[in-house]
């Protein structure tokens, strides 16, 4: 059976399309307005290793490595050559990549169920992928799938032709060298394709989806670091996602959709009622039942990897969940249901209010990650940038890695973040064992210190700490204090050079800057 064209559209539906219209104006409004939002620690670490991809160098080498695959910090780079290494110019990056997403939700909606559906679709898209309980101002990797993945299954939608295939596998492959949930969608589109028993294009189309992941494999294998590819990607992303045991995992999905759903929650209602007006529905609409509702459980699916349910994998979710409530627009009473979706879509935005139109980023970042040091990485980073050589080399011990992309200097060691060193599996000892040679062997300038974030591994049985207890007798001995940040909701104190010395923080959260003695 071959996907249905568009539904016609008539007059009486010209303003609650309009409405729609302009909530995804105002959404892009507001994403204009929060250029100026610090880095979270993710965007931190693609954009240095994005940073580091600009001047020649591969990741997972000495310099960088991470458990996610590289697409999206070569995405970075390309946003960054375009519009600089800046803030403002990786979130210019994330506006274009989400209002991309938003077109192609459109596209989607208009052609299993017409205009005013895919208007519908397309702003419920906009105002739930904006929400920070998804992490949505942030440029995380998921929104870097979304994109590639969209366009891969409106090509699916469009036709059966051997170019067709190529195409919607290549960009199936782009969102799985995103981020490694990115594989559920090929899945996804391959079902979509096997399902009409046409053997050559499921391998046309499995062939295109395997061709990213496989070059990349061979651009860094000819760079010499495929092993540690291998290793960060496979073997210590096995471990990673086994934290999580099964019998936790709903726990963790309640605590995780309580969060997601605590202002966007009118919209995911929405989203239900068209799941019910579409299987209502299903004589007139039994393709598009079946597909759209394919489409949501695989979504889902690709939020699973891990148990973590993270606010910002659902992110992976987004498209599905509009398109639904695009389908309760076309399939519901009358001319009720683009009313009400308008409306609901509007009293979102409304209860958002101070995001959409007041907060400063600052504030925003605040509401969202509490006294998380993302804006004092800024400050810190000015500060080793002003007082260091541009070949300098530094170290953060704890998960800030937004500071080596500001203060534009390399690391001594691959390891960007501290987190794994404190999990319980097999490889966290020598990560720490490797994290201090890697330290000792370098003539690092300044150590950047989260003194809260290396004394709680003193709180986790299953952990041990030789980088704690290191550091403890190694820190005084080669560096001194140089600086402290306390961490405040409404200010942070600085101190810098002999007024860091003696200063104690008053807060719970703080940064400790050291320079080699």
């Amino acid at each position: 059976m071959t996907a249905p064209g568009p539904k016609r559209s008539g007059p009486a539906l010209l303003l609650p399309c309009a409405l729609f219209v302009l909530a995804i104006l105002l959404v892009l409004i507001a994403r204009v307005r929060l250029l100026e939002t610090p880095l979270e620690r993710d965007e931190g670490e693609y954009a240095y290793i994005g940073q580091l991809m600009l001047e020649g160098l591969p990741p997972y080498g000495q310099l960088a490595a991470t458990q996610k695959l590289p697409g999206t910090s070569a995405a970075y780079a390309v946003v960054m050559a375009i519009f600089g290494q800046t803030i403002v110019g990786i979130h210019i990056g994330l506006l274009l990549v989400n209002a991309g997403a938003i077109a192609l939700t459109f596209f989607l909606g208009r052609r299993l169920f017409g205009v005013p559906a895919g208007l519908a679709a397309s702003a419920l898209y906009a105002v739930l992928s904006v929400d920070p309980n998804v992490s949505g101002i942030w440029a995380h990797a998921t929104h870097f799938v979304i994109l590639p993945a969209l366009g891969g299954t409106l090509l699916l939608l469009r036709g059966k032709g051997s170019g067709t295939m190529i195409a919607s596998g290549l960009l199936f492959g782009l969102a799985l060298l995103m981020k490694q949930p990115g594989f559920v969608f090929i899945v996804f589109g391959a079902i979509y394709v096997l399902r009409s028993g046409r053997l050559k294009s499921a391998l046309l189309f499995l062939g295109a989806a395997a061709l990213p992941y496989a070059m990349t494999c061979l651009i860094l294998w000819r760079a010499g670091v495929f092993d540690r590819f291998w290793f960060w990607t496979v073997s210590y992303a096995r471990q990673y996602g086994s934290q999580v045991t099964l019998s936790a995992a709903p726990g963790v999905l309640l605590d995780s959709a309580k969060e997601v759903l605590e202002v966007a929650w009118g919209l995911w209602l929405l989203a239900g009622a068209g799941l019910i007006l579409l299987w209502r529905s299903y004589k007139e609409h039994r393709w598009e039942a079946i597909f759209t509702t394919v489409f949501l459980v695989f979504s889902f699916l690709a939020v699973c990897p891990g148990f973590y349910f993270r606010g910002h994998y659902f992110v992976l979710m987004l498209p599905a969940v509009a398109l639904l409530a695009g389908a309760g627009v076309a399939c519901g009473p009358g001319k009720l249901m683009p009313w009400l979706a308008a409306a609901v879509v509007l009293a979102t935005i409304g209860w958002q209010g101070r995001l959409f139109f007041v907060d400063t980023p600052l504030q925003v970042v605040r509401d969202a990650y509490g006294d998380d040091p993302f804006p004092e990485a800024i400050e810190v980073s000015r500060y080793i940038r002003d007082h260091t050589a541009k070949d300098a080399r530094i170290v953060v011990l704890g998960n800030e890695p937004e500071i080596y992309f500001y203060a534009q200097r390399r690391s001594v060691t691959p390891y960007l973040y501290t987190y794994p060193m404190g999990e319980a599996h097999p490889f966290a000892l020598r990560m720490q064992e490797e994290m201090i040679h890697d330290i000792e062997s370098s003539e690092v300038e300044y150590v950047v210190e989260d003194p809260a974030l290396l004394w709680s591994w003193l709180d986790a049985p299953e952990s041990h700490a030789p980088l704690y207890e290191w550091w403890k007798d190694y820190g005084p001995r080669h560096f001194e204090l140089a600086g402290i940040v306390d961490i405040g909701m409404d200010q942070t104190v600085y101190r810098w050079g002999a007024a860091a010395v003696g200063y104690k923080p008053k807060a719970s959260r703080y940064l400790e800057v050291y320079k080699r003695r």
